[in-house]
């Protein structure tokens, strides 16, 4: 696929990004070998070529690109960022107890809960391998911090499931953690490598934060208002008793027998037939979508604003076209 011919967003940065994108996914395939536990691979194969579209390593190569980089590190962090992500799902999927991600089996379903933490924690080690071999220090240092935020996000989200008193605030601060942390430092590093100046890295920075809490906040929503097309079952946050935004809202508004139907529901896990229809009658009664799709809209708006400074690009406007589709699914 050309530029030409790509008519999505993320298919037309894919295009302009083809030959570093090409040599990313080869770094991957080298690099989650393994000489001595033939699973590795496999694991992360399963996953890797599962048809995940490689948002976050095309930032990073669009970052690095957009500031003028000529160098080869930024490949090493494309690497880096996507094996960071591969290792959170592996986790995740163990967490959830999910069977299935990106419309096929999850590899904890085919293997096991073991091999897939482990794996996960091979894929980590290795993204900080990579990470070193770019010499530089703040990279590191961006990078790392994104690894510690993520896995803080998560727990805080473990704490906040089925806690009918999670406040919007810390739903933005789980939001920021387990997603967005990593769409900023994908976008953070691209810059720093190239040496840009502060404040462009800034701006790359908070388009990176914006576009995914943007992103976060669509997957919350596609849970309630998608298919199962999407590659996930509809209602798992639902039934696994996250306290989403648009939950949290219904929540808020509600009088005490909404309050009592939410804590046997979310509070207690105690779901019976008919009760996810009656949830969704509950956040369409109140607005709590609507609100929450604004909500999306406003941050892919903030993720368009930072970067509006940056020089003339092809590249800069793929990226502002790219946060307009990703609120785009549930336009």
């Amino acid at each position: 696929m050309n530029i030409a011919t790509a008519t999505k967003p993320h298919d037309r940065l894919a295009a302009a990004l083809a030959e570093d994108m090409a040599a990313v996914n080869a770094m991957i395939r080298e690099r989650m070998a393994s000489e001595h536990a033939p699973r590795i691979p496999q694991v992360t194969a399963h996953l890797v070529e599962a048809g995940g579209k490689r948002v976050r390593p095309m930032l990073t190569l669009a970052a690095a690109r957009l500031c003028g980089y000529e160098g080869p590190h930024h490949i090493h962090l494309a690497a880096t960022v996507e094996f960071i992500h591969t290792a959170t799902l592996l986790h995740d999927d163990v967490v959830d107890e999910s069977d299935q991600r990106r419309g096929r089996p999850t590899a904890n379903l085919l293997w096991d809960n073991t091999s897939s933490v482990l794996v996960g924690d091979y894929l980590f080690a290795r993204s900080f391998q990579l990470m070193v071999e770019t010499g530089s220090i703040r990279v590191l240092d961006i990078l790392a911090n994104a690894a510690a935020t993520i896995a803080e996000g998560e727990v805080l989200q473990l704490t906040a499931a089925r806690n009918l008193e999670t406040t919007e605030d810390i739903y933005l601060k789980v939001v920021r953690g387990k997603t967005a942390a990593l769409f900023s430092a994908a976008m953070e590093v691209g810059g720093v490598i190239a040496g840009s100046d502060e404040t462009r890295v800034q701006a790359l920075y908070a388009y990176g934060d914006a576009l995914g809490i943007a992103f976060q906040i669509v997957d919350d929503l596609l849970d309630w208002q998608g298919s199962n097309a999407i590659g996930k079952n509809t209602g798992d946050d639902f039934r696994e008793g996250k306290m989403t935004l648009p939950v949290i809202r219904a929540i808020a508004a509600g009088d005490t027998k909404e309050r009592d139907f939410w804590a046997r529901t979310i509070g207690k896990g105690k779901i019976e037939e008919g009760d996810q229809a009656h949830a969704l009658d509950l956040l369409t009664q109140h607005g709590t979508l609507e609100a929450t799709r604004q909500d999306a809209l406003r941050w892919a708006e903030t993720a368009k604003a930072s970067i509006a400074t940056l020089p003339a690009h092809e590249l800069r406007d793929m990226l502002r076209d790219l946060a307009d589709y990703v609120v785009a699914r549930i336009s």
